[in-house]
């Protein structure tokens, strides 16, 4: 086990469930420093844990564990953190309660306070829906963040996200007809549709046009689809993923008592310095969203990653992209927050 557990306990969630004895799954890279002052929080994304974050943890990167104290909180849901497929009777499998953004970054700063005493985060930095989690924080704990660098994440789900996500679900659901008496019969098997609806919407047209899968050793789209999209998502649970999918199609910044869903005012709200990267393929977590977030977010600056690599253009796969999102990360964490 190259990671560590936080005892939660007897958790509250937002939807009025507790869940018992609930554990946070995090890694640690580098030292906190006396001051309390270096540490950069990395959350993961949809279907990832703590590992799939370290391309971008590294001497002479922006996210440098020689010099930050960088903590990757593992999403509730993903198999680490509790998850159906590790939470006991009577909360397993498809019983998993309902899990909210808002739960996973209030469980995080349980994390970070209680555990490390910190009081100042320098960033708050992710991929995808730990990029929502970066806006989640910069807006529920505007006077603890400094900085937050949410890459292919969006501020809150959006209609047409929201529809992708249903697909996503449906293709899964449908292995047991659609009845939910029947989810607990689900098995990874049933994952490879997901894989499948998957594999349309986490790159671009300009992507399959060009054929770049054969950057990636595939001969052909078949070998493509069944060797990434089949294999990864049949490598996961099904009840995680439904449960993860709940928690991105309900992810809102605004949905909680701070802002009672007043999205504008909860963007507003947040005073980190904001860089915020969207894929400028990206088909579901779209550039004109990030637009409109960044906008209306104080101290915000756009910065599309100019990629034929859609939402994946920030998974740590293409050179280019990384080395466009470890640029603007280190100009982030140059820039003063002193007033």
């Amino acid at each position: 086990m190259d990671y560590e557990i936080f005892n939660l306990g007897d958790v509250l969630l937002q939807s009025g469930v507790t869940l018992p004895i609930a554990f946070l799954a995090y890694k640690t890279y580098g030292k906190l420093n006396e001051q309390k002052d270096n540490v950069i929080v990395y959350p993961t994304a949809f279907g990832d844990q703590h590992v799939q974050n370290e391309w971008l943890i590294g001497s002479g990167m922006a996210l440098d564990p020689e010099k930050y104290f960088i903590i990757v909180p593992n999403l509730l849901g993903n198999g680490l953190s509790s998850s159906p497929s590790n939470t006991p009777p009577p909360f397993d499998r498809a019983n998993f309660p309902q899990v909210t953004i808002y739960d996973n970054v209030r469980f995080q700063h349980q994390l970070l306070t209680e555990k490390f005493g910190i009081q100042k985060i320098a960033l708050v930095v992710g991929w995808s829906m730990g990029g929502i989690q970066a806006f989640q924080w910069g807006a529920s704990y505007p006077e603890m963040v400094e900085r937050i660098a949410p890459f292919g994440g969006i501020a809150k789900t959006w209609p047409h996200t929201y529809v992708v996500l249903e697909g996503v679900k449906a293709s899964l659901l449908s292995a047991v007809g659609f009845d939910s008496s029947k989810l607990n019969q689900l098995s990874s098997t049933d994952m490879r549709a997901v894989g499948r609806v998957y594999a349309g919407w986490g790159l671009s047209h300009a992507f399959y046009r060009e054929e770049l899968y054969r950057e990636m050793g595939f001969d052909t789209l078949e070998d493509f689809v069944a060797g990434v999209w089949e294999d990864s998502f049949m490598n996961m649970d099904p009840h995680n993923v439904l449960a993860m999918l709940w928690t991105g199609q309900h992810a809102n910044i605004s949905a909680n008592p701070s802002y009672n869903g007043d999205f504008d005012k909860a963007l507003q709200s947040i005073k980190a310095l904001a860089c915020i990267m969207p894929g400028s393929t990206d088909l579901f977590c779209t550039a004109d969203d990030n637009e409109y977030e960044a906008k209306r977010i104080p101290n915000a600056v756009l910065k599309p990653i100019q990629s034929i690599w859609g939402h994946f253009a920030g998974r740590g796969i293409n050179s280019a992209d990384n080395q466009f999102i470890d640029d603007n990360l280190k100009h982030l964490l140059s820039l003063s927050t002193k007033e």
